[in-house]
């Protein structure tokens, strides 16, 4: 498995592809600078390796509490972190589910100190009509973004991985090998 640094180079070195690639799909700057920017975010903060005490968790400094029981309950490089898609999709519904603990937590003493009413339940299901109406493109790209980020990590862990299994398997070239082995009738 590459180091942190090493995936770092690998998000920047992609980035210029994924921008380019963006625009050509989409024609449009703001869905092109929203998946870079889900690309970028995927690769730097947001990727596979939050599981582990990783560069990725390091980065989010005071705010790596929120995820330690996501590293107390996936194990590393399991589906459910490292899976195509799924991965992806369990971070941003666990970030997504601590934003809104905190939201309520954040509105609800809000509440206690200004007496303002706020229910939200239906906040809940306004917002999603108007992602799922109006601003479904952004929600993609930006997700399309995270998964592209994400997916970089997963192939550079899997030709790592691979590289290394393969430099094992090497056969030991007598030449470099001091011990001289005498040929005997048995091991011919």
């Amino acid at each position: 498995m590459p180091s942190g640094k090493i995936h770092d180079q690998i998000t920047w070195f992609c980035l210029p592809l994924v921008i380019i690639l963006f625009f050509i799909v989409t024609k449009s700057l703001l869905l092109t600078g929203l998946g870079g920017f889900g690309f970028i975010f995927s690769g730097l903060m947001f990727g596979p390796d939050l599981d582990i005490y990783s560069i990725q968790f390091q980065r989010w400094r005071f705010f790596r509490f929120i995820w330690l029981p996501y590293q107390k309950t996936l194990k590393h490089r399991s589906i459910f972190s490292h899976g195509f898609l799924l991965g992806t999709l369990i971070r941003v519904i666990y970030l997504s589910l601590i934003l809104f603990i905190l939201a309520i937590l954040g509105v609800a003493i809000a509440q206690l100190i200004f007496g303002f009413g706020w229910h939200w339940q239906k906040f809940i299901f306004n917002s999603y009509g108007v992602l799922k109406n109006n601003y479904w493109q952004e929600v993609l790209s930006l997700f399309i973004g995270l998964e592209l980020g994400a997916m970089s990590h997963y192939l550079a862990d899997d030709i790592g991985s691979r590289w290394k299994s393969h430099q094992k398997k090497k056969p030991v070239s007598r030449k470099k090998n001091k011990k001289v082995v005498k040929k005997t009738s048995r091991n011919k």
